[in-house]
């Protein structure tokens, strides 16, 4: 029986794997996680908390990493994504005004304009 091997349509999808089908970004962030989060562990082992505690610190230091390594929405990294939504809650105003002109108001301000110009110089000419 033939096995089959599924190719993507979209090959800019595709990314590079470099060691254990890791890509480089995501070696990086484990590998920054493990420098952090294993220390951690052995000191707080050492100072006499218990090992679950010092699990479940160690844990929580790391899980970041893992998600700057791992979480993309619609093909953007983890970082982008609350770059983003940092930008929109706090940079930017949160009120948009949105002001319309209307063709027609428009017509009749340059109708206007028009006449007062008119006006002006038919008063110099005299």
């Amino acid at each position: 029986m033939a096995s089959y091997i599924t190719i993507p349509r979209d090959l800019s999808k595709v990314k590079t794997k470099v060691i254990f089908n890791l890509t480089k970004r995501q070696l990086i962030c484990f590998g920054s996680g493990a420098l952090i989060g294993v220390p951690v562990f052995f000191v707080l082992k050492h100072f006499g908390v218990e090992i679950s505690n010092a699990v479940m610190v160690m844990m929580i230091i790391m899980i970041p990493f893992f998600l700057f390594a791992m979480y993309e929405r619609n093909g953007r990294p983890l970082e982008k994504v609350l770059g983003n939504i940092i930008e929109v809650r706090f940079k930017r105003p949160k009120v948009r005004p949105y002001g319309t002109d209307n063709y027609y108001n428009r017509l009749l301000r340059e109708r206007q304009v028009r006449k007062e110009v008119k006006r002006i110089v038919s008063k110099k000419s005299v």
